[in-house]
């Protein structure tokens, strides 16, 4: 087990950060080791899969999650269809243009609120958002570590400036991904069970990891 960084506000959309995502299988490591950094950095991740609930709006969960969080990391990898004749993904910009939104249109507390844009490639994201030209925006070319490494960077920059550095991060995943694969083995998940475990128990196990409440 290893202890992270403890929750340091008392109001709670001060330690939440809200996380718009692709979910699509490719992407699991580096939702999994956003996921982590925010948690090992004494924060809360917030995420439209924390819970399941299909008579729920899915458009009002998502703008509970961004009213209720301070932070917010918007992914925009998916905006390039993978192949001919496919849909690009347009629920993160969708997300991210609701978050701006709620920051400048909101009541004065919401002013307060802070994101960071990720994408795979630095540049790319101006062939189909030409809007968010001159916006500082970090790239993690597919690569979970480069993604925890943007996500502690910008949260350091933030709201943990003692946070500790991106190779003590890094180690203290890869230590979790090994004690978790471990646990699950011994609790009859299979190799795929664990690649696909639903994100609330995946952070369940992270906290018990961390030693964090659950």
């Amino acid at each position: 087990m290893h202890a992270g960084i403890r929750p340091t506000s008392t109001s709670p959309a001060e330690d939440c950060v809200f996380i718009n995502c692709p979910f699509d299988e490719a992407y699991r490591p580096l939702l999994w080791s956003v996921l982590f950094t925010t948690l090992y950095l004494g924060l809360r991740p917030r995420i439209a899969l924390e819970r399941a609930d299909s008579g729920e709006s899915r458009i009002s969960k998502i703008l509970e999650l961004i009213r209720d969080s301070r932070y917010a990391i918007h992914d925009l990898s998916r905006l390039r269809a993978s192949e001919a004749g496919e849909f690009f993904r347009l629920n993160m910009p969708f997300e991210l243009g609701l978050d701006v939104g709620c920051r400048h249109f909101g009541m004065d507390c919401m002013a307060a609120k802070r994101c960071l844009i990720l994408e795979s490639e630095r540049y790319r994201y101006q062939v189909a958002l030409s809007d968010l030209s001159g916006s500082d925006i970090d790239a993690h070319e597919d690569q979970p570590r480069q993604a925890m490494a943007a996500v502690r960077n910008w949260l350091a920059t933030q709201c943990r400036p003692d946070a500790p550095g991106p190779t003590d991060v890094w180690d203290a995943f890869s230590d979790f991904c090994i004690w978790q694969e471990v646990w699950l083995a011994c609790r009859g998940f299979s190799a795929d069970d664990a690649a696909n475990l639903p994100v609330p128990e995946l952070l369940r196990n992270m906290r018990r990891w961390l030693a964090l409440p659950a």
